[in-house]
């Protein structure tokens, strides 16, 4: 047995340092004021993850003991105000007829009295297995150079976990074994055991892919080598030995290499079915501006057939979705009717070639189509133009006004324009005239001057406004002061304009600000969105296999961890559980790799590239007393902070996190790293 040493210095050490002290992603920057508020802070740090004041450093030298408990009592109060925000439709660019929703946290999850981590020296039980056959480790090719390669494959989990039964992982090893490690007693590990063998030879191939796994239920496990072959295996209950077979009962090449991203399995129709989400980088020869390539999704069912007393699996749709960055969160719902998304950049489903000449053929025919009138607005007033045929007269048409609507009809034909109008105007006022070019003009006197119409009939879309030249002249007057081809012109001005050379790079916000998504199987269109913002995408957990997997979201200083609810419409998004400051802290870990929690929620914990393990323990009562120096009060329970240390030199390749311990993957080991059971801690009459 070997443990795992702790190179973290203390808390006093820490606070000894200067605020400049090297540590990981500190840089000089300005100190912030006494009044500064953690808020400030972290709004520089963004979504990027970086904080150049060093959140670990802030954390234990009480920095934000001071501040926090003001701040997230204002913070859970609003979240109670967001919580009576509910779903609401409104139309968004490609995303017509979806729900606008918000994440709404619970307060009670929620700790505006939260401490901070104080580093722990107990030891780590730490247990090491060398294998017998390296990890089947894919390095990126010198084509698969952009960001979105080294997302998807570079930083690949290898390590997978069967959240169906306790302490059990797997990983694929250079000759295509599959290798499964469970765990019962830590002090009599035994060698991972092959469960199945791919029958290609994946040293045979230069362009493959990492090869993946996913465990779509209790007995069904979903498998890619790599090359583009998928194969769908019965196992039977796996751990136990007896009614543990492995069989395949699908293979077939799907395309282009891809990994697998999730998948469930589910039964629909008296027929048992299985969902797969492959994630494939492609080549885009249409995009010239950006990286050249794209993201595609793609979602393929296969339902089992029975034929002659043989059960066969066949593949009964396949969808492709299409985005410009790799998904940080994909998952099929349980049912198998809806598929979730969080990513920067929006994905939308590939039309098939019919639709696409369908949509085509639209396009067509309303190009064809000349606008049925024209208007155009002052303050208080509005012009319509309408062209009628030569032949009508006076007598023929109809024009009828109320305060907030208006019809017009020619003869007995059914109505050229009707409906409700986007604002009140004065109906006894509003007149019409047949002008000799044989238009139809209609003089509309607006009830409330100055304010312009974005729209004449409301959902309306057959006319067309005209602006005039002295309009868009006032219009591009009244934004010149937003605009300027010297970077500062006036820096003596009260509210200069914002200076670009000032900003430092954990000033910086991503691009494009990160959206959650929900696709409906059947119309193939977005359902529901929630605007992420700056909520950084964290990790993703399996907290109970019969659901979809949680993400956690960094809100402020916290991490929040969300469970999806398919099931549930107008609570599709449940907040189960707080890790506090952990959004805080590990925004300066600029080394870190993978991020993982405990399905119990009793802890968190990161790994970096090398080495270093950091793990978060949720605060537990303290039994005897413990007193806050500077203000003076009890203090009733302690989260703990913990380092490990492996002695590896090797990149780290998988992490895992399960109630009790602890897998980490390299090349040739296996980690485990045992997590003590969370007890009562005395630390006698003392202060902080």
């Amino acid at each position: 047995m070997q443990r795992c040493r702790k190179d973290e210095p203390s808390r006093a050490e820490r606070r000894s340092q200067p605020h400049n002290a090297a540590s990981p992603g500190s840089r000089r920057r300005r100190r912030p004021a006494a009044h500064t508020s953690p808020r400030s802070v972290l709004s520089s740090a963004g979504a990027a993850g970086k904080c150049s004041l060093g959140p670990a450093r802030l954390v234990a030298a009480g920095w934000w003991q001071r501040s926090a408990p003001n701040y997230r009592s204002q913070r859970a109060a609003g979240s109670s105000r967001a919580a009576a925000r509910r779903c609401r439709a409104l139309p968004a660019s490609g995303m017509e007829g979806a729900a606008h929703c918000s994440l709404e946290a619970k307060r009670l999850l929620l700790d505006p009295k939260f401490e901070g981590y104080k580093l722990s020296l107990e030891p780590l039980a730490c247990y090491q297995l060398q294998l017998d056959a390296a990890v089947a480790e894919v390095k990126l090719r010198d084509d698969q150079y952009t960001l979105d390669h080294m997302r998807a494959f570079g930083m690949y989990n290898y390590l997978h976990l069967d959240s169906w039964y306790q302490d059990s992982v797997y990983y694929i090893d250079q000759f295509g074994r599959v290798m499964n490690l469970s765990v019962t007693l830590d002090t009599a590990l035994q060698k991972p055991r092959e469960v199945f063998r791919l029958p290609t030879d994946l040293t045979a191939y230069d362009d493959r892919l990492c090869a993946s796994m996913y465990f779509s239920s209790s007995t069904w496990v979903t498998i890619s080598d790599g090359t583009g072959r998928l194969y769908l295996i019965k196992s039977g209950k796996r751990g136990n030995s007896a009614s543990e077979k492995w069989e395949t009962v699908f293979s077939e090449e799907l395309g282009s290499p891809f990994v697998i991203v999730h998948s469930v399995s589910f039964v629909k129709s008296d027929k048992h079915s299985i969902a797969v989400l492959l994630l494939r980088v492609e080549k885009d020869e249409l995009d010239t501006k950006g990286s050249g390539f794209h993201i595609t999704l793609e979602w393929v069912t296969f339902v089992e057939m029975n034929k002659a007393d043989e059960h066969r699996y066949e593949i009964s749709k396949r969808r492709v979705l299409q985005g410009k960055s790799v998904p940080h969160y994909a998952a099929v719902e349980p049912s198998g009717d809806g598929l979730m998304i969080i990513s920067y950049k929006p994905f939308k489903f590939v039309p098939e070639e019919e639709e696409i000449l369908e949509e085509n053929d639209d396009k067509t025919t309303n190009e064809k189509k000349d606008p049925l009138y024209y208007w155009q607005q002052t303050g208080d007033d509005l012009t319509i133009t309408v062209h009628i045929p030569t032949d009508i007269t006076k007598d023929d048409i109809k024009v009828h006004f109320s305060p907030d609507n208006i019809r017009v009809a020619l003869k007995d034909q059914p109505a050229l324009m009707e409906g409700k109008l986007y604002s009140s105007v004065d109906h006894e006022s509003c007149t019409w005239i047949i002008k000799e070019n044989k238009s139809l003009e209609i003089f509309l006197i607006k009830k409330n001057e100055g304010p312009r119409w974005p729209e004449l009939i409301v959902g309306d879309t057959r006319g067309e406004f005209i602006m005039d030249s002295s309009q868009c002249a006032e219009i591009s007057e009244s934004l010149m002061h937003l605009t300027s081809e010297v970077m500062n012109p006036d820096p003596e001005k009260e509210n200069p304009p914002c200076n670009a050379q000032e900003l430092e790079e954990c000033d910086a916000f991503l691009e494009d600000g990160a959206s959650l998504c929900r696709f409906d199987g059947n119309t193939l269109k977005v359902t529901h969105v929630i605007n992420l913002g700056s909520n950084q995408y964290l990790f993703s957990v399996v907290v109970d296999p019969k659901e979809m997997p949680c993400f956690c979201l960094r809100h402020d200083v916290d991490a929040l961890l969300w469970q999806p609810h398919s099931d549930q419409p107008q609570n599709m998004w449940e907040h189960i559980a707080t890790f506090n400051a952990l959004g805080y802290v590990q925004a300066s870990k600029q080394d870190k790799k993978f991020m993982a929690c405990a399905p119990d929620y009793s802890y968190a914990a990161l790994c970096e590239c090398l080495r270093r393990i950091f793990i978060y323990r949720q605060p537990t009562p303290l039994t005897t007393v413990l007193y806050n120096r500077k203000e003076g009060r009890q203090v009733g329970q302690v989260a703990k902070q913990l380092v490990a240390t492996l002695e590896a030199s090797n990149p780290i390749l998988g992490f895992q996190a399960t109630n009790e311990r602890l897998f980490v993957l390299t090349t040739k080991t296996l980690f485990l790293i045992k997590e003590p059971m969370v007890r009562q801690e005395g630390w006698g009459s003392c202060y902080l």
